[in-house]
C-alpha cells in the first residue's frame, strides 16, 4: 500500500499566517517523506458556512495561488479542487448510509453549534454543517489516504473517518484503510491580532499574501498589554512573541527571549516579528504576484489535477459499488 498524505483547505476569506504555517507549510515538508501527497481546495466545505457566491468564487482563486505560491509543484503532487471531482459526493452519499447518527450527535462542530441555542437546539443548524464529517471522510477515504495532517484540535475528524471506514469494511469488504492523524511535534496555536486562535471568523488574520504596507499594518494591530519600554515583559504568554518563534531560528528566539526580559518596547518587539514574517513569504509574495494575472494557469493546474485524480477515484468507486451491489445486472 503507497503512503498517502492528503490534506486540504476550506475556500472561505483570505489566506493567513495561520494557514501557512498550520497547513501549507508543513503539508508540503511533509510530502517529501510520502509515495503520493493530495493537496484539494474544499469548496463544498465552504458553502456550510458561506452563502456569498462571489467571496467563494474569490477565495478559491486566493487560496489556490497561496498553494502554489508556498512552492506546491503540482507535477509532483495531486492539486485539485473538490468540487471537479464528484466522486467525493457519490462516495459521501454511501458512507453517509453506513454512518451512525449518534456518531455525527457527537462532533464537536454540531455540539457547538448547538449549544448557543436554548429552547429548540437544532435552530439554524443545516445538513450541511451536521453531516459535514461524512464529506470530509469521503475526501479522504476515496483516495486511500494513509495520512492526515490535521491540528490538534482536528482529531476527532480522523478518528470519525476511521470509525466510518471500519464499519464499511465490517459490512461489506474490507475496501478501507484506516487513516492516521499526522499532528506535528511543535504543533501550537497559532494566535491572531487578539491573542485568540486566527481565524477568519474571528477577524483577526494576518494576511499570508498582502504587501509589506498592509502586512505591517496588521502585526501592529496585535494586542499587547501596557507595559512601557525598559519594563522586563513575559515572553510565556504573548502573541508577538509566539509568532516570532514561528519564523526564528532557536538562537533567535533566545536571544527575543533576553530582549523580553531587557524591556524591549512593544513597537520594537513587532518591528522584529514584521522583518522575521517579512523575510520568509517575500518569495512567496513574490511568486504570487507573478501568478496572479495568469488565470489559465490555476485554471489549468486544477484541471489537470482533477482529471489525475479522477482516474484513482472512478476506480476506488467502481470497486465500492461492486461491494454495495449497485452494478451491472448479471
Amino acid at each position: 500500500m503507497k503512503k498517502r498524505i492528503l490534506t486540504g483547505i476550506t475556500t472561505t476569506g483570505t489566506p493567513h499566517i495561520g494557514n501557512y504555517l498550520g497547513a501549507i507549510k508543513p503539508a508540503l515538508e511533509l510530502a517529501n517523506d510520502f509515495d503520493e501527497s493530495f493537496f484539494f481546495l474544499a469548496d463544498y466545505h465552504a458553502i456550510i458556512k458561506n452563502s456569498n457566491n462571489n467571496e467563494i468564487a474569490e477565495s478559491v482563486k486566493s487560496i489556490a495561488l497561496a498553494w502554489l505560491a508556498s512552492g506546491l509543484d503540482s507535477k509532483k503532487s495531486f492539486f485539485y479542487r473538490q468540487s471537479d471531482v464528484p466522486e467525493i459526493l457519490e462516495l459521501s452519499w454511501i458512507l453517509n448510509c453506513v454512518t451512525a447518527k449518534g456518531l455525527m450527535n457527537r462532533s464537536h462542530a454540531y455540539k457547538a453549534a448547538t449549544a448557543l441555542n436554548s429552547s429548540d437546539e437544532d435552530k439554524g443548524i443545516t445538513m450541511g454543517l451536521f453531516s459535514y464529517p461524512v464529506l470530509m471522510a469521503a475526501d479522504i477515504l476515496l483516495f486511500n489516504a494513509t495520512h492526515v495532517p490535521v491540528g490538534a484540535d482536528q482529531i476527532q475528524h480522523i478518528e470519525m473517518t476511521r470509525d466510518i471506514a471500519g464499519r464499511f469494511n465490517h459490512l461489506y469488504k474490507k475496501t478501507f484503510e484506516l487513516p492516521e492523524a499526522v499532528i506535528q511535534a511543535s504543533q501550537k496555536i497559532i494566535t491572531g491580532t487578539d491573542g485568540r486562535k486566527m481565524s477568519k471568523s474571528y477577524g483577526n488574520i494576518i494576511p499570508l499574501l498582502s504587501t509589506e504596507k498592509v502586512l505591517k499594518k496588521s502585526i501592529a494591530k496585535i494586542v499587547t498589554n501596557s507595559l512601557e519600554p525598559g519594563v522586563p515583559k513575559d515572553s510565556a504568554d504573548c502573541s508577538v512573541f509566539s509568532l516570532y518563534s514561528s519564523f526564528a531560528s532557536k538562537e533567535e528566539i533566545k536571544e527575543f527571549e533576553q530582549e523580553y526580559a531587557n524591556g524591549i518596547s512593544w513597537g520594537d518587539a513587532k518591528g522584529k516579528l514584521f522583518d522575521a514574517i517579512n523575510h520568509e513569504i517575500t518569495p512567496v509574495r513574490e511568486r504570487y504576484n507573478n501568478l496572479l494575472s495568469d488565470t489559465d494557469l490555476i485554471n489549468d493546474q486544477l484541471s489537470d489535477g482533477s482529471k489525475k485524480v479522477r482516474e484513482i477515484a472512478k476506480e476506488m468507486l467502481d470497486s465500492i459499488r461492486q461491494s454495495i451491489g449497485i452494478s451491472s445486472i448479471r
